[in-house]
């Protein structure tokens, strides 16, 4: 599984290539448009007929076919990848042709242009509308404009359209809803004057953890957290004490396992009867999509977590506020609950957000049931940006976190976080529980650009082969590069020093041996040559 994260490289450094542009909204139904999922709801629809009424106003050779057969909510819709940005661009077009032969009922003729937040149990709910009249037989031009035009928010309390940010579904409506009217239309060229912000391609692997060499937690990277932060118990009413022993976290056959045992143990003066192990992540950062790999304890009483919380937070023992960052208590400074598994519901994995708004027993979650997260393992994934938190199993959404309001209270998400790895017991604990593990294979964090620590583009490009490498790395320098003492230098993409090898460069070829202790991932070599600096990166496999 592990490999492939080369081919994870590649496919998101292709779609950052592809995605590099600002994309346009719109549909000519001739195979240029950029609208790609057209539904209809209670009605047939067909994006590709031929233009019936081909003339002057609309020559276009093919059309989109509306046809409500008498239900009740019909319509027509498209959604986009992300909110349409209403304070820069607010005009939709579109061209319309309704036969009047195609009309029962008495509605009046019109078309109604709708924007709802496509992510809700019930989209409509927070909707915004702007209703247009129509004449019959004759192609026409409508433009609805949601800065100047008359509009309809359906919760009258709701803001403005050009405030909005959650505007990502656009509904077409002909005459009206609760009837149970006939209409056939035929619409073209629906567009948006303006354009959707290229979506954030976080491909660029910046910290990882594959979990390569066995035996106790890496130390560079993990902080064993153990001290109890109201000097008797943890939190929630955990009852077991966080060690940093290698019974309660370690790392066999590429797999780290965090253990929680049912055994007597003192630790600052207090016995309880379970142990386990609570990481912290010595990195942090500002969003970007994090990828963990795991396999879930089971068992009345568990409580495995992978999440976040803001490097600032005030919490005795964690290990930001020990490097002195503790400057903001909890919820301020925001949690994000990766994956969380309780075992008295086995197989639902849920994740959360905890901020002063809510927290606690949030409103702010959602979840899903996979039969095996106890028996195999899954990849648990959070995509995290300025405007929102999506979280999903097995590339499976289950909980998007988008607060059309972002304020102090409702994102405290716009700095950095550290991730925690735990298991819990709590004290509905089986009677016959011995131990339990939760299983890592990898955690991943990938961003849009290189970590700053790294100023790669500061010098001038190597030649390297093979990349990726398994073993044996060879070094390319240019032509005229002069016989002399050179230092070579491999970072991680954190900017870690992983390795400093002092070579003497007779040609231009020199080669970096026995790369096997290294873990898959990403890297950068750096060789000082005079007053030149030379460095590029290269793939571990």
């Amino acid at each position: 599984m592990k490999n492939t994260l080369i081919l994870s490289l590649i496919s998101t450094a292709l779609l950052s290539v592809l995605n590099a542009q600002d994309l346009a909204v719109q549909d000519d139904f001739e195979g240029n448009g950029t609208i790609t999922s057209w539904i209809g709801d209670e009605c047939s629809i067909n994006p590709s007929l031929s233009n019936p009424f081909p003339n002057s106003t609309n020559p276009s050779a093919t059309v989109l076919e509306y046809h409500d057969t008498g239900g009740q909510y019909a319509n027509v819709r498209f959604e986009v990848n992300q909110p349409f940005p209403l304070d820069e661009a607010h005009t939709f077009a579109l061209k319309i042709y309704v036969p009047a032969s195609g009309l029962t009922g008495n509605s009046p003729n019109q078309v109604s242009l709708k924007l709802q937040d496509g992510s809700l149990p019930a989209p409509w709910s927070t909707q915004c509308e702007i209703i247009k009249s129509i004449q019959t037989n004759q192609w026409v031009t409508l433009t609805f404009d949601f800065e100047n035009d008359t509009y309809t928010n359906l919760d009258p309390t709701s803001l403005p359209p050009t405030q909005r940010t959650d505007f990502n579904r656009v509904v077409i409506q002909v005459n009206g809803e609760n009837n149970n009217d006939q209409v056939l239309a035929y619409l073209d060229d629906v567009e948006y004057d303006g354009t959707l912000p290229a979506p954030k391609v976080y491909g660029n692997l910046v910290w990882s953890d594959e979990f390569d060499a066995d035996g106790a937690v890496d130390g560079t990277k993990w902080f064993h957290q153990t001290q109890l932060p109201d000097g008797n118990s943890w939190f929630n009413g955990e009852i077991q004490h966080y060690t940093n022993r290698i019974e309660n976290s370690v790392v066999e056959n590429g797999i780290l396992k965090i253990i929680a045992r049912n055994e007597s143990f003192t630790d600052q003066g207090v016995t309880k009867q379970f142990t386990s192990a609570r990481l912290n992540s010595k990195f942090t950062f500002t969003y970007g999509k994090v990828e963990v790999r795991a396999k879930l304890p089971s068992g009345s009483g568990t409580w495995p977590a992978i999440w976040t919380l803001g490097k600032n937070i005030t919490e005795t023992g964690a290990y930001w506020q020990t490097q002195g960052f503790g400057t903001t208590p909890w919820p301020q400074c925001g949690e994000m609950d990766i994956m969380e598994h309780w075992g008295t519901n086995q197989n639902h994995v849920s994740s959360a957000t905890h901020t002063p708004s809510s927290f606690g027993g949030t409103i702010n979650t959602g979840g899903q049931t996979i039969p095996t997260v106890s028996t195999a393992f899954h990849v648990y994934e959070m995509e995290w940006t300025p405007e929102k938190l999506v979280f999903s199993v097995d590339g499976n959404v289950h909980f998007v976190y988008e607060p059309q309001v972002k304020n102090a209270d409702t994102w405290p998400f716009d700095s950095e976080q550290y991730i925690l790895f735990n298991l819990a017991i709590l004290p509905s604990i089986s009677p016959s529980f011995t131990n339990g593990a939760l299983e890592i294979d990898y955690i991943r964090i990938y961003q849009e650009g290189s970590a700053t620590s790294i100023e790669e583009g500061l010098s001038l490009p190597l030649k390297l082969s093979p990349n990726p490498v398994q073993d044996q790395l060879r070094i390319k320098l240019p032509s005229d590069t002069q016989p002399q003492t050179s230092t070579i230098r491999i970072y991680s993409l954190d900017g870690s020093l992983i390795r400093e090898d002092s070579v003497s460069i007779i040609n231009r070829d020199v080669t970096i041996n026995d790369l096997s202790g290294l873990s898959i991932g990403v890297y950068l070599v750096e060789v000082g040559v005079g007053d030149k600096l030379y460095s590029s990166k290269f793939v571990k496999q």
